[in-house]
């Protein structure tokens, strides 16, 4: 009883800390699996079994095979298709998430969303009407279809490896398919025919050029020391550029001057807060000689003053330390490290790139400082938009979050990597391939290879898809960076840090007593009506925690419950399967749904409006379907 009891505080306090959000998912894991450690509640010597639990490895290798997807030219394919389709919107919304619905059948959810978010949004553009009307749901087809396949999600993954500890056989490839390919194919009727009226419309976001109208950002310019607006007046600005571009403040030794009382001379290193679209930067940039990304004198002094701290600093001291520099076949500086660095300052080859701040990027929390977005990733910050509006801080002083649009400038030939490093999801570039062709036949024919293994049950599912990723790598697929790189660190690490606790859930007695206490609830209540009570808990709780933990921490509930009726335990632990996957109230129950949040200019309270309805019709599908399927 008294292990119980701490089970049900340290979990108490786990979920409290999920829903409050100031931690990442990951450390709160990591955080609860130490302290079940210290309570006893989880055996030292078995702490980090988790890591190398069968579940853990299985999302590894499909992340790493939807990144081979990724860079296969699928997303090319897939655009000139969908593009086809006109201008109505439920015809639109129809193919969209209909397709993303089929591929999050065959790859991670996030990696089928990376791959028509950009299709969706120059779908929008091309039609002149707001991308909320259809990022929504995509978001949503994205789940859905995570529920078709045991590799759709990593909830089914999750729910067939403790299947496989309970009985000795784990749920096959397509046992998920009956019940998830109904109730997806249901979601998906319910967002055709009420996403219209339900997704709020965000008017006049993708009419322009780029995605989004770049004309309502803040942007940071520099007046170089050599610049030509050194010793100008704003007047004269104004009058060499032509054109009557609004200065709203000029920024020296860190004190604000409006841009309204301003009158003395430009001096170098001011910054010029205007607001302003790609035209004008263009003008500014060459008429005036101002640069683009405010934030690189600031870099620069923080590299110099940590190089002196250090004692190596470096011999020029110019431009952040960033050592000595090669002359590229362009003519413009490289740096030596990396291949970026002043590359970027250079106007020459330059290009504007709109992109969303994933989950799991290395950005959260971080300022451009920090990042050395610049010297480190070639890389100017321009704007940053967030919860639908652009923010009217100093780009320095901005610490990003996840679902933040950014609009950044770089060189033609890094940028992509950059971002793929960074975390970040590019959203518009006229430039930028977004799907690389790399042999879409061959990683075709080895995932292909896999699923057979695992259908003649020739191989487990981790030992056939960790096999398929290796293949992939050795036959160039992908290069071992961008498999490591396709790696969730952060959901590997909830993974293996939560299985353990999921299990002292179990070993505690904590399960069994939650049963219990249902049991004594509704002990005479059909099994039909118990299920559904399985089911509400398990969507409830996946909207505000990760659905990777929701499942972990129902599956043995829904073990107890079973044990409890005398009952097959596959119908409860099919429950608590399509409810995780089922987070369509808010924008943090999945990846998902946040990485649209920015982009679509949605609100928190957005999601429900569409999400409520959606989740109701699909626990009303899913419940007779489940005890059809698979019967008690």
């Amino acid at each position: 009883m008294a292990d119980s009891t701490q089970m049900f505080l340290l979990l108490g306090a786990t979920l409290a800390t999920f829903v409050w959000g100031r931690l990442r998912y990951d450390l709160v894991a990591l955080a609860a699996l130490l302290a079940a450690v210290g309570l006893g509640l989880v055996p030292a010597e078995g702490a980090f079994a988790g890591f190398g639990h069968p579940a853990v490895i299985t999302v590894a290798a499909v992340l790493v095979l939807s990144r081979g997807f990724e860079r296969s030219g699928l997303v090319d394919l897939i655009a000139e298709q969908a593009l086809r389709v006109g201008d109505r919107i439920m015809l639109q919304t129809l193919v969209l998430s209909g397709t993303v619905l089929v591929l999050s059948g065959i790859m991670n959810n996030v990696g089928a969303l990376a791959l028509m978010l950009p299709v969706a949004l120059r779908l929008a553009r091309e039609h002149d009407s707001p991308p909320s009307l259809l990022l929504m749901p995509l978001a949503f087809g994205s789940l859905l279809g995570g529920l078709t396949t045991l590799i759709g999600t990593p909830p089914n993954i999750i729910i067939s490896a403790y299947r496989r500890t309970l009985t000795g056989e784990g749920f096959g490839m397509f046992d998920f398919f009956p019940v998830g390919a109904s109730v997806a194919l249901a979601g998906l009727v319910v967002i055709v025919l009420a996403g219209r009226y339900l997704v709020p419309q965000r008017a006049g976001q993708a009419s322009m050029d780029a995605m989004f109208d770049t004309a309502h950002y803040l942007v940071e310019l520099r007046v170089p020391e050599d610049g030509k607006a050194v010793g100008w007046s704003l007047r004269d600005l104004h009058q060499a550029v032509e054109e009557p571009i609004p200065v709203l403040a000029v920024v020296r030794a860190e004190r604000r001057h409006p841009g309204h009382t301003f009158f003395g001379a430009l001096q170098a290193h001011d910054i010029l807060l205007v607001e302003a679209g790609p035209e004008e930067m263009a003008l500014l940039e060459d008429k005036a000689g101002l640069a683009v990304g405010a934030e690189a004198k600031q870099e620069a002094e923080q590299e110099t003053e940590v190089a002196e701290k250090t004692g190596h600093a470096d011999r020029d001291g110019e431009e952040g330390g960033a050592g000595e520099d090669e002359q590229d076949e362009k003519g413009g500086k490289r740096d030596k490290g990396h291949g970026r660095g002043k590359a970027a300052t250079d106007t020459a080859g330059l290009q504007l790139v709109e992109a969303v701040v994933r989950n799991d990027s290395m950005m959260q929390g971080r300022t451009v400082g920090q990042l050395r977005l610049l010297n480190q990733f070639g890389l100017h910050l321009v704007a940053v938009a967030r919860d639908g509006g652009r923010l009217r801080q100093r780009l320095r002083d901005i610490r990003f979050r996840a679902g933040d649009v950014l609009l950044l400038q770089g060189g033609e030939g890094d940028i992509g990597e950059s971002l793929t490093t960074l975390g970040c999801l590019p959203l518009a570039s006229r430039d930028l391939a977004l799907g690389q062709p790399r042999r879409l036949l061959l990683s075709v024919a080895i995932f292909s290879a896999a699923i057979v293994a695992m259908m003649l049950d020739w191989l487990p599912a981790a030992v056939a898809l960790s096999g398929a990723a290796l293949a992939s790598l050795m036959a160039g697929v992908l290069t071992l960076r961008e498999a490591y790189q396709a790696i969730d660190g952060p959901v590997i690490v909830l993974l293996g840090a939560m299985i353990p606790v999921g299990q002292a859930l179990e070993t505690s007695g904590g399960a069994a007593l939650i049963a219990e206490t249902l049991l004594a609830l509704g002990g005479d209540w059909p099994v039909a009506l118990t299920l559904s009570g399985l089911f509400a808990l398990g969507l409830l709780l996946s909207n505000v925690i990760n659905n990777a933990a929701a499942a972990l921490l129902m599956a043995p509930i829904a073990a107890s419950l079973a044990a409890g009726f005398e009952a097959s335990v596959d119908p409860f632990l099919m429950a608590v399967a399509v409810s995780a996957s089922c987070a369509f109230l808010t924008p943090i129950g999945h990846q998902s749904n946040t990485l649209v949040m920015g982009p679509g200019g949605y609100r928190f309270g957005d999601y429900w409006r569409l999400g409520l309805p959606l989740s109701l019709a699909v626990m009303a599908v899913a419940i007779p379907l489940i005890l059809i399927v698979w019967p008690p």
